[in-house]
């Protein structure tokens, strides 16, 4: 009873931080945003520096990642996972663009919110408990690593971005999202990793991944709130 009290005041207190931010999951302060507008050809150091920052800051796709990683025992899975992720990630990001796909930044990023829940629920075992089974993990953080790219491109598409250099600056974009990514999945595994040795590691999960679970709701319901009311 402790543990979910405990839980439900985490769940209260992110609420309470991530409230203000309710207009956008992939926040770029202004002195990123004018850079951004005012590149006129290739900048790949300063780019690759921008996509570090954003998947250290993006409370979303870390979120989405520890749900990915807080079960997976063998060093070889974690990379396979955080691949399949990045192959997601990467193709709409460059799709997103590079090609023009638009679609409305609200509804992306509150299905981001949703791969939150999802994989929160399937570490508590909810859909073996619904469904009798559980649904292809693989295929899922596929699909929502295509989900979390596309919603990075349309932060991006925000901004005026001349085509001189585009192809390459969005490359190195890329590329520091995913040394970003490495950087916080490193710290994260380091930390789950050393948790599993203690005989509370067993006693919480459940609890860790209901708060998870929870942050990913609160996550959705912002983006709602931003689609009926501003977009």
């Amino acid at each position: 009873m402790n543990l979910l009290r405990l839980g439900c005041a985490i769940v209260v207190v992110v609420a309470t931080v991530l409230a203000p931010a309710s207009s956008a999951a992939h926040p770029m302060d202004t002195q990123n945003a004018a850079f951004v507008q005012g590149v006129d050809g290739p900048a790949p150091g300063p780019f690759v520096y921008l996509g570090a920052k954003h998947m250290v800051t993006g409370y979303d796709h870390l979120l989405f990642l520890v749900g990915v990683i807080f079960f997976l025992y063998r060093l070889r899975d974690v990379i396979l996972y955080v691949s399949l992720f990045t192959l997601g990630h990467s193709v709409t990001l460059l799709a997103g663009v590079l090609g023009g796909l638009e679609v409305n930044a609200y509804v992306i990023d509150a299905i981001i919110g949703l791969s939150v829940c999802y994989k929160a629920f399937e570490n508590m075992g909810g859909f073996e408990r619904i469904l009798g089974f559980r649904p292809n993990t693989r295929w899922a953080v596929l699909v929502f690593g295509l989900f979390h790219g596309l919603g990075l491109a349309t932060k991006l598409q925000e901004f005026t971005v001349t085509d001189a250099g585009l192809v390459a600056n969005i490359l190195s974009f890329n590329v520091g999202v995913e040394m970003g990514q490495i950087l916080a999945l490193s710290a994260v595994l380091i930390g789950i990793t050393i948790w599993r040795t203690r005989p509370s590691f067993v006693r919480h999960a459940f609890v860790t991944n209901a708060v998870l679970m929870g942050g990913g709701f609160i996550l959705t319901a912002q983006q709602i709130f931003g689609y009926v009311f501003y977009s």
